[in-house]
């Protein structure tokens, strides 16, 4: 780009005009945060909402994986918008979108219309984010970008972490509703900054859209996605279950070759023949697996089990929400100076020996052990994530800068509603298999009880050995990255 020679004394915008950087990014963390934050901002509201619409734990899991998994569908066809799209347009509109879909769920009187709001939020959040990264990884010269990245790393890292914090002390004090009302002024000051201080500064062009690629991908995602969801109301041998599964492998393959074999594909899947972006962005997937579906374990096992409050909850989570908000910035910092594969080995390390400590967790399990390990796991997380995405992102030319975020984010997503899909079907599924028969409770109600909290505690045992699972592999996945920190984008 013509501006990138100047971007460290003044900064220009693809018009050649110059723009304060500093009073853009400020724009762009704060409108990035405040949608971020709703990504888990629910998973403490759960309990409530079962009890107010009278649903279950796999029914109100999709305010979050179909969140999710929306996010996933529309950030390739973000790919798109930035080619063609005024960046500084894209993202108000993105803005403006989430805020529609949060005024649906704060009006909403039931459970579904709470869903299309979420689905609507995700759809401007799914925006939001790729341009967010792109933009940071293309005002930055590369020898800043490590740090530029670690800043990123603030609201992708600290936002989803301190999300259940905040919604507990919220359900404390008002209703669910207000989980929706606070975001709005947030969004109404941001569209106001970001007409003042947002500017066109990734070039465009006229790019056709495969709308045929954006249907394979939204039946492929999403067949994915209920075959796993669906594990906890059916069985795994169930037709509703593999049925669904088999369709989106299928179709999700189908979409892969397409875009591999036309000119304009909505997601560049030539980025992953090179081994170290490939490599990057399994990691960074697997660590939002386990990241994310835990997150929505952890208030779940606290609330319904142990019975705790929705604040107590978030505050069990808060630590580790600052921890990743501290670390990030300081981790994007190193890695400028050392590379990301010792911190990467060191930090899936922490991640899977603190999620296999929740394994034989109990109903009594102190409360300060499940802080600590928590906190624990977000610093081994913090060590991965921005590092080994900056790894992926300097693996690629400049270029395809646009198409590396779409496609990392969009991996990122995908796995991250199905590894929470897979986390909370387990858990429900365990639990219903071994929850005594009713006939128990008319005899015997506390062997009932009994029996039933040792399904409860069983249940949730499976998804943290599942969590753990996924930072194993993660952890055995980190040795591949390459040695030499020179290789990996470090700056000189």
């Amino acid at each position: 780009m013509h501006n990138s020679s100047k971007a460290v004394e003044q900064p220009l915008d693809q018009n050649g005009k110059p723009y304060n950087r500093i009073l853009l990014v400020l724009t762009m963390l704060i409108g990035t945060f405040s949608t971020f934050i709703t990504s888990t901002m629910l998973t403490t509201a759960f309990p409530t909402l079962m009890n107010a619409f009278s649903i279950s734990a796999d029914t109100v899991q999709w305010l979050t994986t179909g969140f999710m998994l929306v996010m996933g569908i529309v950030m390739p066809i973000t790919g798109f918008f930035l080619q063609r799209f005024d960046s500084r347009k894209l993202y108000l509109s993105a803005i403006a979108i989430f805020l529609v879909g949060t005024i649906i769920c704060y009006f909403a009187q039931n459970f579904w219309t709470i869903l299309i709001g979420r689905l609507v939020m995700a759809s401007g959040v799914g925006i939001t984010a790729p341009v967010y990264q792109t933009i940071m990884t293309t005002i930055f010269p590369p020898s800043q970008r490590g740090a530029a990245m670690g800043t990123a790393g603030i609201v992708i890292g600290l936002a989803p972490a301190i999300g259940p914090t905040l919604s507990g002390w919220i359900l404390i004090h008002y209703s669910w509703r207000m989980l929706f009302l606070v975001i709005m002024p947030v969004s109404i000051i941001v569209l106001i900054m970001g007409s003042f201080t947002l500017r066109k500064v990734l070039p465009t062009r006229k790019a056709p859209v495969d709308w045929f690629s954006v249907l394979l991908s939204i039946i492929g995602f999403g067949s994915m996605l209920y075959g796993f969801s669906s594990v906890g109301q059916y069985q795994w041998s169930d037709p509703m279950v593999y049925m669904t599964l088999i369709i989106g492998v299928i179709v999700v393959a189908l979409f892969i070759w397409r875009s591999l074999t036309i000119k304009n594909p909505l997601l560049q899947f030539k980025v992953f023949k090179r081994s170290d972006f490939a490599l990057s962005a399994t990691l960074v997937a697997v660590s939002f697996m386990s990241m994310n579906g835990f997150t929505l374990v952890v208030p779940l096992y606290l609330q319904t089990l142990r019975g705790e409050s929705p604040l107590a909850s978030g505050l069990t989570l808060l630590p580790g929400a600052i921890v990743i908000g501290c670390m990030n910035p300081i981790t994007g910092r190193i890695f400028d100076r050392l590379g990301a594969r010792n911190m990467a080995i060191t930090g899936m390390f922490l991640l899977t020996i603190a999620t296999a400590a929740f394994i034989p967790i109990t109903a009594q399990a102190p409360i300060s052990y499940i802080v600590a390990l928590y906190a624990l796991r977000m610093f081994g997380i913090s060590m991965v994530m921005m590092p080994v995405t900056t790894t992926g992102m300097n693996a690629l030319p400049l270029n395809l800068i646009g198409d590396r975020t779409v496609v990392n984010n969009t991996a990122r997503q995908v796995f991250a509603s199905m590894g929470t899909a897979i986390l909370v079907s387990t858990m429900s599924n365990v639990t219903l298999n071994h929850t005594p028969a009713h006939a128990v409770a008319k005899a015997t109600p506390f062997l009932y009880r009994k029996l039933a909290i040792n399904a409860n505690v069983l249940g949730f045992r499976y998804a943290f050995g599942i969590a753990t699972a996924f930072s194993l592999l993660g952890f055995l996945l980190t040795f591949l990255l390459k040695r030499d920190p020179k290789k990996v984008g470090v700056a000189k």
